[in-house]
């Protein structure tokens, strides 16, 4: 039987590239984002000339969104195998701390943190059940997707720093509460990435870069978070749950 792994936020970016790392692992890949399933018609159709996908419209910021998903892929297929939260915003307006409104806050939070950590409540408690009912070659795993901006103060920002923050704790609890079930958590930390995300700062960060902010003096690529993805979706890894694997051309290192 295929193993299923669901990849929200795939739209593109990050989150298409993850989508398409497990389908060339091997996975049926349950493709989520908030746009109507006709507007990605095309990119399914792509998508299923070189595997399995299926796409499902969710907002994992709304609860009746998060279960729904959860639900139609459990009848779907039976089981969930792989969780991936990449799903995630940034400011709307970058603010300085001192100005940044309560709604900025609020709609960084319930959609980066609360919805990652539903989702991850969600997926835990249908991995549990599909494990207690014995299903065959059945190990499943949650991957979350952070920031180096979980640890790295950008003032300009600052709720969607906190709202990363709250991701990496998000995964050491369910890697805790879930080590005993036998169901590994492992979070990514993407660094600079060239995406939709960062291309209205995409001049800033390429300076930044030349001028070694990072070890490796290059953009991201959406395939070196997939790897990372992929890898820790492998099994060569569930020992070390909670492990973080840094996606971000060494920026970690934090050098003198």
């Amino acid at each position: 039987m295929k193993k299923i792994a669901i990849v929200t936020g795939s739209r593109r970016g990050i989150g298409l590239a993850v989508a398409k790392k497990l389908m060339a692992d091997g996975y049926t890949a349950v493709l989520c984002a908030t746009a109507e399933p006709q507007d990605v018609k095309e990119l399914m159709e792509e998508l299923n000339q070189k595997g399995e996908a299926y796409y499902y419209r969710c907002d994992i910021s709304v609860p009746a969104d998060r279960e729904a998903l959860l639900d139609s892929v459990m009848e779907r297929f039976g089981r969930i195998d792989v969780l991936v939260n990449n799903a995630g915003v940034a400011c709307k307006v970058r603010l300085n701390i001192l100005e940044t409104t309560p709604e900025s806050f609020e709609r960084l939070m319930r959609i980066n943190c609360e919805g990652t950590f539903f989702m991850c409540q969600g997926a835990a408690n249908r991995m549990i059940a599909c494990r207690e009912k014995g299903l065959p070659e059945y190990s499943p795993r949650i991957v979350n997707i952070s920031s180096i901006s979980a640890y790295t103060s950008s003032t300009s920002r600052g709720e969607y720093c906190i709202s990363k923050a709250g991701i990496s704790m998000v995964t050491k609890l369910f890697a805790d509460e879930l080590a005993s079930r036998g169901i590994p958590v492992f979070e990514v930390r993407p660094g600079i990435i060239a995406t939709d995300m960062t291309a209205s700062v995409h001049e800033k960060y390429e300076k930044l870069i030349a001028e070694g902010v990072t070890p490796i003096r290059r953009f991201g690529r959406p395939e070196d978070v997939a790897d990372c993805v992929s890898a820790a979706c492998s099994g060569l890894l569930d020992f070390g749950t909670g492990t973080v694997l840094n996606a971000d051309g060494g920026f970690h290192l934090r050098r003198l």
